[in-house]
């Protein structure tokens, strides 16, 4: 359940406060929703009134937001393998079945606030990571499942946008996004951004995968992780922040660029120092996730629920998300719906 007992949402430092933070990590959230939170900025969803949302679903369509099992071929990540579906009977009129290697952050995703940390201020609000085993219930993506996440969203095409102006993204590339664009589309869709929103970024990325990426590519992919993204920023966090985002999510691989930009301020200063790199260096996960406590969403399915935006050019809806209830969880399945 959100924390009603946290400080006045109103009353909260803006991102550049943040970064000036002597009492908690520079750049954090932390203490700010109270010492033991466990939704991280999902307490915005507090500044978004589900009754003022149910107003944005006018001509009753609904869009699932979750790409089928097997959309997802070869995997997009080294260290996840899709999922292994049995089948199995007591008698000829009867079935059930088991899930073996059930990654849930392999497609349509919600990371939790167990999935990242800092590695130099550790995970989100200070929580101990040696308490993350099964079971546990810190950070757990069950508490996010609890909230319960529904609420106003907007949908801001990036994609569409850049097309318009002759600055299509290509799909294969780690091109950069900014905030600048971020709000340029906003302000191009005519959306307004309101406190609490949860806010869905299409980049075009899983069209380009579903229809027209070769095999070939498909397969390069999983180890020569090369995708467009939102820009390492501080900019962007502000962007984010700042509009008190309760969620964001995308349709692409990590929301961010992968890799790393060269110049990201994401990287430690024992990175700096000794030009060693691992697969998360200079990631924006690290303060978006671990220093922010903002859950993110990835590779959600946009492309149809863009589509109507498009036609009617009303990009705000009623939006729910259900992650598994798995006590311990790190990140689960989006299980997430728009209602316009």
């Amino acid at each position: 359940m959100l924390n009603t007992s946290a400080p006045r949402l109103t009353d909260l430092p803006d991102y550049g406060a943040l970064r000036s933070r002597s009492d908690a990590p520079p750049g954090s959230s932390w203490g700010l929703f109270g010492p033991s939170d466990q939704l991280g900025t999902l307490n915005f969803l507090r500044l978004n009134d589900l009754r003022t949302a149910a107003k944005e679903v006018c001509d009753g369509t609904a869009f699932s937001l979750d790409l089928p099992s097997s959309a997802i071929s070869s995997s997009l990540a080294p260290t996840r393998r899709p999922v292994e579906h049995h089948i199995f009977q007591r008698t000829p009129f009867h079935r059930d079945e088991w899930l073996d290697s059930f990654y849930t952050q392999y497609g349509s995703q919600l990371d939790g606030l167990r999935h990242i940390g800092h590695p130099e201020h550790g995970f989100y609000n200070g929580a101990d990571a040696a308490r993350f085993v099964p079971g546990d219930e810190t950070l757990s993506i069950h508490h996010l499942a609890g909230v319960p996440i529904a609420g106003r969203a907007v949908l801001l095409d990036v994609d569409r946008h850049l097309r318009t102006r002759g600055e299509p993204i290509d799909p294969h590339s780690s091109r950069a996004v900014t905030a600048q664009e971020l709000d340029d589309t906003r302000a191009a869709q005519g959306t307004t951004v309101r406190p609490g929103d949860i806010v869905l970024i299409r980049f075009g990325w899983l069209h380009w995968y579903l229809t027209r990426a070769s095999t070939e590519v498909k397969e390069s992919l999983r180890t020569d992780q090369i995708h467009p993204g939102l820009e390492q920023s501080h900019d962007v966090l502000a962007w984010l922040w700042d509009h008190r985002i309760s969620l964001v999510a995308a349709d692409n691989f990590a929301l961010e660029r992968w890799p790393a930009a060269p110049d990201s301020p994401f990287y430690i200063q024992a990175e700096r120092a000794t030009g060693e790199r691992d697969p998360h260096s200079g990631i924006m996960h690290r303060a978006l996730i671990g220093l922010l406590g903002m859950p993110i969403g990835e590779l959600w399915n946009l492309d149809d629920l863009a589509a109507s935006c498009a036609t009617d050019e009303r990009w705000s809806f009623l939006l729910t998300v259900a992650p598994l209830t798995i006590v311990g969880g790190v990140g689960s399945p989006a299980n997430a719906i728009a209602l316009r």
